[in-house]
């Protein structure tokens, strides 16, 4: 059965990215920050391989969990603020190798890029998306990419079955964070614990408390 869920990268202080966006002034400041946070991502041999930054690269638990989140997901779903950024940073393949669909107002055609991703602009909400999802996920996972917002609206909506948090040993004192605001009736239930050298895998079980 397809299951919905998210997968990010948190500080130990909560926040899923820093506080100015990526096209700020300060996009150097921005940057390092973000590399703070995600470092351990751009150490494994799955990713390397996966973007095409070239050889090596570590195999252990962090490299597992990359490559079985990218095995599960049939189909992923965003943000336009996500997909913005993303844009103009993501290279002429894109990682995702296959379908996504961009949560926006702006009507736009499919994207279609190399490596079997194709972009599709969705303008009539979340729940749209979420069938448009179902219907190409070929068996299996959606997965809610982000941003934060996108994510907390599916949250509140009741519709995600399981998520994931990667927890890197870093403070960024200020940022965006996933979880503000979240509605009460979400409850979660641990599924599993991982630590690694550089991160503490937490996944979560989601259900709806009356």
């Amino acid at each position: 059965m397809t299951k919905v869920f998210f997968s990010v990268t948190m500080s130990l202080d909560g926040f899923i990215a820093p506080a100015s966006r990526a096209d700020d002034p300060d996009q150097q400041r921005w940057f390092a920050q973000w590399m703070q946070l995600q470092r351990y991502v751009f150490d494994q041999k799955f990713f390397r391989e996966l973007l095409k930054l070239g050889e090596g690269g570590e195999t252990g638990e962090d490299n597992r969990f990359l490559e079985q989140t990218f095995q599960r997901t049939g189909v992923t779903i965003i943000g336009k603020r996500m997909f913005d950024a993303g844009e103009h940073a993501w290279p002429e393949e894109a990682p995702f190798h296959s379908p996504v669909f961009v949560v926006t107002n702006q009507v736009r055609s499919p994207w279609e890029r190399l490596g079997g991703t194709t972009f599709h602009f969705v303008n009539d909400g979340i729940e749209s998306a979420l069938r448009q999802a179902r219907a190409v996920a070929g068996g299996k996972d959606i997965r809610i990419g982000g941003g934060a917002d996108t994510i907390r609206q599916y949250l509140d909506a009741g519709v995600v079955d399981e998520f994931a948090l990667a927890v890197s040993p870093v403070f960024l004192g200020a940022g965006i964070r996933l979880f503000d605001g979240i509605a009460p009736s979400v409850a979660l239930d641990i599924a599993k614990v991982v630590h690694s050298p550089k991160v503490t895998h937490l996944s979560y079980t989601v259900r709806r408390e009356p």
